[in-house]
């Protein structure tokens, strides 16, 4: 019997090196000079989004994770699938769990207050991406929030839809956007809104999803519906205020022969660049921000976080405009700079000790 309890706990111990190399294998034995003391030895961090797993939220996971990992962290990504309670609930389970760091993206202002309160109570640093805390006119200044900029982003699209315009007459939109309550599409609903206000563009229908779990084939279904009331030249156009909807109204616009309707979008994907590039396609512009990049910034700006520097209280990410015929036969999210100047490029906080942990943490 002694022998097997020696035994029992000499694996017991074994494991439990096991398990300890296994969590701290990044981290160094000694401090790296030159680098502050708030982000020696690691940290832990959670990404926690409110969206399906489409294509943006993938690149957005992906520039955090790899940005995060540059830097020694150990990075754990989560997506909510626009279900409010889920979101909250794996919030509020990152916040049990020891995180050193949250970056939240697309919380909903008004449970996003009462959400993160708590992580910064608990001395948590947090980074959101498009979530607006406010309650009662109060936020909470511990935390950066950045943004896309929205307002950009529409103005970009919404003036290559007024170019469509003959003869100085509004250019007849339908319009896929869902609303209010999600703070990038409202942003951009204020542009919209002043667009038609000022005769530039009429709006014959509004779609928006229902079913979350497949916005693109909801999207089409929706749209295909609708497309037989318009006969040919009776939309000049329709605005995806976001692409996974774009795609569903390219989808309908293919299966109902309607290519006589142009489409024009905001964000991009690989997968948008590919049916922009189709013959005969009539996807001709999109305005986006690279989501890759939005994630790299946000972990950049939890690192500095980490190290005690400053932040500012909000950031927008600065937009561009994709046209279709400024792609080429092998363009994709990874080249797209070639095309587009300045795309997915940006020094925005990063440090010299950023590089420094970047060249201790490179894969060998």
């Amino acid at each position: 019997m002694k022998k097997i309890l020696v035994l029992l706990i000499s694996i017991m111990l074994v494991l439990t090196a096991c398990g300890t190399n296994s969590q701290t294998s990044n981290v160094p034995a000694e401090k790296i000079e030159g680098v502050p003391d708030g982000v020696q030895g690691g940290k832990k961090v959670a990404v926690i989004r409110n969206l399906p797993s489409d294509d943006h939220t993938k690149q957005f996971l992906d520039g955090a994770r790899s940005e995060g990992e540059s830097f020694g962290f150990k990075v754990d990504t989560f997506i909510a699938d626009n279900d409010d309670a889920k979101f909250q609930e794996l919030v509020a389970q990152a916040i049990q769990k020891g995180y050193d760091g949250l970056v939240i993206s697309h919380g909903k202002k008004d449970y996003s207050y009462d959400m993160l309160k708590p992580a910064i109570d608990k001395g948590i640093k947090v980074v959101t991406f498009d979530t607006v805390i406010d309650k009662n006119g109060q936020g909470i200044p511990e935390i950066t929030t950045t943004f896309q900029d929205d307002f950009k982003l529409a103005e970009l699209s919404l003036n290559e839809i007024a170019a469509l315009s003959k003869d100085g007459q509004p250019v007849k939109v339908i319009k896929l956007w869902f609303g209010p309550g999600v703070p990038p599409l409202d942003r951009r609903e204020t542009i919209y809104q002043k667009f038609e206000q000022e005769n530039k563009i009429k709006t014959l229908e509004i779609i928006g999803p229902t079913n979350f779990q497949d916005v693109q084939g909801d999207i089409a279904a929706k749209v295909s519906a609708v497309l037989a009331k318009y006969p040919p030249g009776t939309v000049d156009v329709i605005w995806g205020s976001w692409d996974e909807m774009a795609k569903g109204g390219f989808k309908a616009m293919k299966d109902n022969n309607r290519m006589d309707i142009k489409l024009i979008s905001i964000d991009i994907s690989n997968q948008d660049i590919n049916l922009m590039r189709e013959e005969g396609s009539t996807w001709i512009a999109t305005a986006a921000v690279d989501p890759r990049l939005i994630g790299i910034v946000d972990m950049r700006l939890l690192a500095k976080k980490f190290a005690g520097e400053e932040t500012p209280d909000t950031y927008d990410l600065e937009a561009k405009l994709i046209k279709k015929d400024q792609l080429k036969s092998d363009t994709n999210m990874t080249n797209l700079n070639l095309v587009v100047d300045g795309w997915g490029k940006s020094d925005a906080f990063n440090e010299p000790w950023m590089d420094t942990l970047r060249a201790n943490f490179a894969k060998k």
